[in-house]
């Protein structure tokens, strides 16, 4: 039963001394950035970078790519031909 309240005692403690931490102000450098700032920044590129993993297994050579509808179309038809030679 000690040890049992040694362990509630040294989870209470460490609770406390966390929680003191969290309360503290951030520490600034001087030449810092500011965090408000940054958190807020919007990048153009990332939509460019994000389009590029909109389809990787077109981009592995697996499945045509859905930018054209001309290789969907022509993969769906032989798609449907490979499964009506397979029954």
């Amino acid at each position: 039963m000690t040890g049992l309240a040694a362990v509630v005692l040294l989870m209470v403690l460490a609770f406390a001394i966390f929680s003191q931490a969290n309360r503290e102000a951030p520490v600034s450098a001087a030449g810092a950035s500011n965090a408000s700032v940054v958190a807020n920044l919007t990048g153009t590129d990332n939509v460019a970078a994000d389009r590029s993993r909109d389809e990787p297994l077109a981009e592995l050579g697996v499945a045509p790519s859905t930018d054209d509808p001309a290789a969907v179309a022509q993969a769906r038809e032989e798609a449907h031909r490979q499964d009506a030679a397979g029954k």
